[in-house]
Parts: structure tokens; sequence; C-alpha cells
């Protein structure tokens, strides 16, 4: 083992682990103030739900021992199996039980950003078995198929550096599956729903920008020259794409605060599964072209009336897909020898089989998280009752207030 790559990774497992709060940070400040701490509180509630269910059972569905190419069998169950030795079919220089952890919080930050999208309408008792029901059924099975030993997208040759299809492709089309079964918040289109702190959101913004750097930087599973890369190309797709944004903005009236805070995000979703492939000059073009196919997105989005509060399609799903699809074009075995050369490179092949894994995950996310909702909304109700939607649901589900007091 290297004790390098050890430390490198425990420390991108933190702050991984922050980003969870962050995304709470981010959505919390574009909702009204009656509903801060319900939407606060999802992130927090996602990530200690999801630390549990991973340690149970998740981590085998996902990672353990292949089943057909399409989940993993229930050897590691209680992480029974996983130990401080390496474990060579996912990092040879590290503790399997670290790889594990790291993995966790992928896991975990993944549901937290569908809470975008039915913030401010949602029962808490609903959102908890979703949420379980969703890492279960949706996500470990993707993170199987992708990067598992015997995954059949990954044995497909699809490309994935550190969760572009398996975190942002999976949670942005879900949340337009969820726009279709919960519905709409009581006054939508009637009126603006005017956000409570942008300073808040802007802040989340920046605590995601930098715990972006172990989400990516720590995919290399060590301290070499692929996090060099990764984290490098990292921060300039973010940059592009907030000065893409704050530019798309300023034509349309302002440069908006918020807008260029979302720009960068929605750069870091694309540069995620190009980031241990691509070159720097490469996440230039992949970071602008995010926050254009972003922005018009979250346009059509409005024009077609759906309440996806916090534009998780617009800004992962389709972030995602973009980065994805980019990963075809750009990829460079010169950055990665483990990689294939790309589109550009003179290998299509690489395009087109990305292009299958974006429509793959596509359908299976939508799909599957459709039906989900859709039992728990017979079962449960997703939605809470208007009464308790015009109170807030600070007050109605937690009996609490973000900004009480004289």
């Amino acid at each position: 083992m290297n004790a390098a790559d050890i430390t490198w990774v425990l420390i991108s497992s933190a702050l991984v682990m922050l980003m969870t709060p962050a995304v709470g940070l981010f959505y919390g400040g574009m909702v009204r103030r009656k509903n801060v701490i319900s939407t606060i509180t999802m992130s927090f509630v996602t990530l200690a739900l999801i630390s549990v269910q991973w340690v149970l059972f998740g981590y085998s569905l996902a990672f353990g021992p292949d089943v057909g190419g399409v989940i993993g069998s229930l050897r590691w169950l209680l992480l029974n199996g996983v130990g401080f030795k390496p474990n060579p079919d996912y990092a040879s220089t590290i503790p399997h039980l670290l790889f594990m952890l790291f993995q966790m919080m992928f896991a975990i930050i993944t549901p937290a950003l569908i809470t975008g999208t039915f913030v401010e309408r949602i029962k808490f008792s609903s959102f908890i078995l979703f949420t379980l029901l969703w890492a279960t059924f949706v996500y470990d099975p993707v993170a199987h198929w992708v990067w598992a030993k015997g995954g059949w997208l990954k044995d497909l040759g699809a490309l994935d550096f550190a969760g572009g299809t398996v975190v942002h492709i999976t949670s942005g089309v879900s949340a337009l599956a969820l726009a279709l079964v919960v519905r709409k918040r009581m006054g939508f289109g009637s009126y603006t729903m005017e956000p409570n702190n942008i300073p808040v959101t802007i802040l989340g913004a920046v605590l995601l920008w930098f715990g972006w750097f172990g989400f990516n930087a720590g995919s290399s599973l060590g301290a070499n020259e692929l996090a060099v890369n990764a984290f490098l190309v990292t921060n300039t797709a973010a940059a592009c794409a907030a000065l893409a944004w704050m530019v798309l903005s300023w034509l349309y009236g302002k440069p908006s605060a918020m807008g260029i805070a979302t720009g960068a995000v929605v750069g870091l979703v694309a540069i995620t599964p190009a980031s241990g492939f691509v070159t720097v000059g490469s996440a230039v073009i992949i970071g602008a072209v995010a926050s254009v196919v972003s922005y018009y997105c979250i346009k059509l989005r409005e024009r077609l009336g759906l309440d996806e509060s916090s534009d998780v399609w617009a800004c992962h799903g389709m972030g995602g897909t973009w980065g994805a699809v980019a990963t075809g074009i750009f990829a460079d075995k010169s950055v990665n020898a483990a990689g294939i050369n790309d589109l550009i490179l003179g290998n299509p092949s690489l395009l087109w089989v990305q292009l299958y894994a974006v429509a793959v995950v596509w359908a299976f996310s939508f799909v599957a998280t459709f039906v989900i909702a859709k039992a728990i909304d017979v079962m449960l109700g997703m939605s809470v009752k208007p009464q308790e939607e015009l109170i807030g649901l600070d007050i109605s589900a937690h009996g609490e207030e973000a900004y009480g007091g004289l």
C-alpha cells in the first residue's frame, strides 16, 4: 500500500462528504424562507440514511461480486470480506475499506441532488422512503454497470471517470420523472417564487466547487499525475462555465449572481465524467458548452410549465449528458493510458459507446424513478396537504423556523 495514496483518498472522501451539506445550502438559498430548514434537512438526512444503507448492503449491491453484469451479490453484506487489504479489482494501493468509504460519499450525494426537484412540497416520510428505494434500485445497479468489475457497461467500454453517468444523469433524469409525479407547488406559474437568500446559494456553490476537487481528482485513487490533471481540468471547466453563464444572463438582462454560481456547478457536472481523460484545452470547451446547454434547457423547462424546483434536470441531467458525450469526443489516451482515444483522434466507436450508455441510463433512471415515485404516491402520497404547504414545511414538518426570534 502507498501512504500518499491513502492520505489523498482519505482527504478526498472528506471533501466529497462536505458536498452533501453544500447541496443543502445551494438549494436552501433558492427556496422561500418558510422552507429553508426542510430543504437543508433533506440533504442532512440523506447523509445519515445512505451512510447506513451503504454499509449494510448498498456497497455489496454496487461493487460486490458480479451477478450477470447487472448487480453485485450480497456476499459483502455488512462489509463482510471488505477489509484493510487492497482489492486489486478497484484500487491496489489503498485499503478496500477506504475505497468503500470513498464510494459511499458518491452514493450519498446522488440522491441528495434529487431533493432540489420536490422541495417545498414533499412529505418528509415519503422523501425518506423514496431516497432509500431509489438508492437501492437505481443508484446501486447503475454504479455496478458502469464502475464494478463485470459491470456490463464497463465491459462495453463506457468511460465515466468520476460519475457523470452514475451520479449526474441518474439524479437529473430522475428529477424529470419526479416532476411528472409530484404535484406542482401552489401558485406555480401564477407568481414568482423568489429565493430567500442568494448569498447562501453562492456559499453552497463555492463549497461544491471546493469539494469537487475530491470528487474528481480523488477518483484517481492515488496521489499521482492523473489527480493533478483531474484537479486542473475541474477548476478550468467550472471557471469557463461560470463566465459563459454570466455572458448568457447578461445578454438577456443583467449578469445574475445566482446564475454565475449555477454555471460553475454545471461546468463541474460536465467535466466529471471526462476529468480523468481530457486535456485542459478540452475542459475549456466542455465547461463553456455545458452552460449553454443547461441555460436553454431551463428555458425549455419553463416553457413546458414543469415545476422542477431547482432545475436538477437541466443542470445535472443535461450537464451530465453533455459531459458523457464530450468524453467520447475529447478523450485522449495520452492523459490516461487506461482510457481510449476519442472521435477527434480517429476513434468514433468510443462516441457511439458513450451515446449508448447515456441512452440506457436515461431510460432506466426515468422509468425506475417514475415507478418508485408513483407507487409511493399511491400508498402514502408524495405531496403535503395544501394547508401544510401554505404554512411552510419548516413549521408543518419540523416545527422550527429558519429565521425565528426577534
